[in-house]
């Protein structure tokens, strides 16, 4: 089965990146992926306090999947699988991509900021003519309406 891999994160622009993958993997039949990645330099602080904040940093991780999980699962019938993974976002990424081959696009939201699409959407798309995968970047003020007519 071809999988829509989407990264959870804490942007905006998130929310339409999922609406996107769960729309299309509900038409075509395929699955939905999230992965979503704990930065490296977030347990450097104390040796002994580094598990207990990977294991707080995972909770919230999980209570964040589940709220889409249920969107997915109610609305669009695609039960998502979470997927965690620790390092630099980019490296993790593309290391998913690589070690599962039921990926089959990589779906990413773009921020509407003055900071441009996003830190994601910038790196991956400088390195898009060499990757395996296609990317689906989302405008991230798409509006429902017009995300599902596109869908």
């Amino acid at each position: 089965m071809r999988k829509f891999l989407v990264v959870l994160d804490d942007s905006r622009e998130c929310l339409n990146a999922m609406r996107f993958a769960a729309m299309r993997a509900a038409k075509t039949g395929g699955g939905v992926e999230i992965l979503s990645i704990i930065p490296p330099d977030e347990f450097n602080h104390w040796i002994g306090v580094g598990d207990v904040m990977r294991a707080e940093a995972r909770e919230r991780i999980e209570a964040h999947f589940e709220v889409f999980a249920k969107w997915m699962r109610d609305r669009q019938g695609v039960d998502p699988e979470l997927v965690v993974r620790e390092g630099e976002p980019v490296d993790e990424i593309l290391a998913q991509c690589r070690e599962d081959p039921e990926i089959g696009v990589l779906v990413l939201g773009a921020g509407t900021g003055k900071k441009g699409p996003g830190p994601l959407v910038t790196q991956l798309t400088k390195n898009a003519g060499s990757l395996e995968f296609p990317i689906t970047i989302v405008p991230g003020e798409l509006s429902k309406e017009r995300l599902e007519s596109i869908t």
